[in-house]
């Protein structure tokens, strides 16, 4: 994602979980190099709608517009 280190949303209420979620996810996951940052926030966007998961969504949504999604883009994710 970005140089800065993402906070996890569990942080202050179980730091391990956050610990976990900002190594292997944010970290290992998202560094992979199959996708770019920006598409894996597009794909993470896309299932998180399709999954109705929308308490997920505003964090998704804000770290995909920093990793390049153009906002015009989620209209076509949403089908609009």
């Amino acid at each position: 994602m970005s140089n800065e280190k993402t906070r996890s949303p569990y942080a202050d209420i179980a730091p391990a979980l956050g610990d976990y979620t900002d190594k292997v996810l944010f970290g290992e996951v998202w560094k992979r190099p199959g996708l770019s940052p920006r598409d894996r926030s597009l794909v993470t966007v896309a299932s998180l709608v399709s999954l109705y998961r929308t308490n997920e969504l505003p964090f998704h949504l804000a770290k995909a517009i920093e990793n390049g999604v153009a906002r015009k883009v989620f209209g076509e994710v949403e089908g609009k």
